[in-house]
């Protein structure tokens, strides 16, 4: 029995996740000391343990298991991000962050599109789906590195709000585009219907799903599962991914809304015990944890060093188109027309810098390059390259850019804040 098929496959996969996991735990140990990224480190490590070097682990054997990792994992990602928004903070920036988060993703694609044509001289559908995946920004990056310094809370509120909400648009968007691509037809009306189809019932479902597994973990009165509240925290990231799916809605974007929901439960007249709540976070907060450095290390075991240094100029121009033109020509279009938000130039300037790339288009890209559709070669290249590059150039200057514009909280208010 045990040297049959399944249990060396069962064992070769047990092997494959503590491999993956022991990595995970010295890359953050050695994030903390040198200050860089973790997810920097993960992917680092991904490529040296992979078949690239080192040949540890070798996740292409396995793509029912790295479906579900890459699936189950970005849809927890975005339902941790949705736990991060402050509905009582996001009324003054409502706008900013709608328009950031929709039109904005759309305008960083659809830029993107025509720099990756002209730089790969690729299809135009081909580059909209790189554009597309590479145009959210990482919510599971910025909310460690925004809590470590004392910066404007209006701009930490939008930024952080902004990435929570279109890492959900970019999946959606990426979803419609691998349709297209897939069938092979394009009809306008028919794919937007789609995409508004997509939105409508995984904003629902979210909303139903959240509300009614929230209300039985409930303090009182309905809450008859209240002592198993992580266990249905992680069954309603699945419940609200598989029906919405099974209804044609976005399971992303209905993982997301149950976030949101779960983060505001007071806003729906819902409570947890102290006890749940503190069991819960435990909880998610490790899960989530394992989720990010699985998608990060996975990604970096599919990293082919050859195919990447073959398309690592070209990949390095689309990062630079994306950071200096795309991404700053999105953020003034969306920030210009909220008036009551009152944006300055500092500000706008800083949002226009920090837009770092991680979990989220990195799940998307290990989905992509499993499925092994056209062009994927150069997907995964400028997405590792994009991630790579944002997290480290952006993600570590962060810090350095907001003071020379002004943005950091002064000394005198963060000991008002403390007393």
């Amino acid at each position: 029995m045990e040297s049959s098929i399944h249990a060396i496959a069962c064992n070769n996969l047990l092997i494959i996740f503590a491999v993956v996991a022991m990595t995970g735990i010295i890359c953050s140990k050695i994030s903390e000391m040198i200050r860089v990224p973790d997810v920097v480190l993960f992917l680092l490590a991904g490529i040296f343990i992979g078949p690239s070097v080192f040949k540890f682990i070798d996740i292409s054997q396995y793509q029912v298991e790295n479906q579900l990792i890459l699936t189950f994992g970005s849809a927890f990602i975005l339902y941790l991000g949705g736990k991060e928004i402050s509905l009582k903070v996001l009324k003054n920036v409502r706008i900013s962050v709608f328009l950031l988060s929709s039109l904005g993703v759309l305008i960083s694609a659809f830029v993107m599109q025509k720099i990756i044509g002209l730089t790969f001289n690729t299809s135009a559908i081909t580059a909209l789906l790189i554009g597309s995946i590479i145009a959210s920004t990482d919510p599971a990056t910025l909310v460690p590195i925004f809590n470590s310094i004392r910066i404007d809370k209006k701009v930490k509120q939008t930024v952080i709000s902004e990435s929570a909400f279109n890492d959900a648009t970019g999946a959606i968007l990426t979803s419609a585009v691998l349709a297209i691509i897939l069938s092979g037809k394009f009809s306008l009306q028919e794919n937007l219907y789609e995409l508004m189809i997509m939105v409508v019932v995984g904003v629902l479902v979210g909303v139903i799903t959240g509300i009614l597994l929230l209300a039985l973990v409930n303090d009182k009165p309905y809450g008859v599962f209240k002592d198993y509240t992580p266990i249905v925290s992680i069954l309603s990231v699945i419940i609200a991914y598989e029906l919405s799916t099974k209804l044609g809605g976005s399971g992303y974007m209905s993982c997301f809304i149950v976030g949101i929901i779960t983060g505001n439960k007071k806003n729906f007249k819902l409570w947890l015990s102290q006890k749940c709540y503190d069991a819960d976070c435990h909880v998610v907060e490790t899960l989530g944890t394992i989720c990010r450095m699985s998608i990060f290390i996975i990604l970096g075991t599919q990293v082919d060093l050859s195919i990447l240094g073959k398309y690592l100029v070209p990949s390095i121009i689309c990062v630079l188109g994306l950071v200096f033109i795309a991404r700053p020509i999105a953020v003034f279009v969306c920030t210009i027309f909220d008036k009551k938000a009152k944006w300055n130039k500092r500000e706008i300037l800083f949002m226009m810098w920090v837009r770092e790339t991680g979990v989220i288009p990195a799940a998307l890209c290990g989905i992509i390059t499993a499925m092994k559709i056209p062009g994927h070669e150069i997907i995964s290249s400028v997405v590792f390259m994009t991630i790579l590059l944002t997290l480290i150039v952006q993600g570590s200057s962060t810090k350095l850019v907001a003071k020379k514009l002004g943005l950091l909280e002064s000394e005198e208010i963060k000991e008002k804040e403390e007393v």
